[in-house]
């Protein structure tokens, strides 16, 4: 299963972020990158959006990374991954590396990402939901 994950997130550039404000769901089109370990995913934000707000407000997200192509045949072949966590903003030396690895995968967003309204945050990820052929859903965990 970690190498199909693995496999996804790699060939996944954008993935839709789920954050709240009293209850109130909240959805965000983000770049992002997990780690080698996938107990970690990343993106960048600036500190003016609404998806800050929410996070500074309430740590807990959910991401979901999926490969559809919007065709009938995502019924049966599309995967979809739940990631959900809470995220943080990283700072100081931690954000330096943190940028590099977010960079390899997204270098035309290097300017964005060293501005300083923008803020890099990582979820540390509890558990995923993988679904695939429409309804098979299963539960990874992957925090020790």
């Amino acid at each position: 299963m970690k190498e199909d994950l693995k496999g996804l997130f790699a060939s996944q550039r954008l993935a839709v972020l789920a954050t709240h404000n009293e209850g109130q769901p909240y959805t965000s089109l983000v770049a992002f990158t997990a780690s080698e370990d996938l107990r970690q995913l990343f993106f960048a934000t600036t500190r003016t959006t609404r998806k800050y707000a929410n996070l500074n407000a309430d740590s807990r997200v959910a991401m979901l990374i999926d490969n559809r192509s919007n065709q009938a045949t995502d019924f049966r072949w599309a995967k979809a991954v739940t990631a959900t966590g809470t995220a943080e903003e990283i700072e100081g030396h931690e954000r330096e590396e943190a940028s590099r690895r977010y960079l390899v995968k997204h270098p035309h967003l290097e300017e964005f990402v060293s501005s300083p309204n923008c803020a890099l945050l990582r979820i540390s990820v509890d558990r995923y939901y993988v679904a695939s052929s429409f309804q098979k859903v299963i539960e990874v965990h992957v925090k020790p």
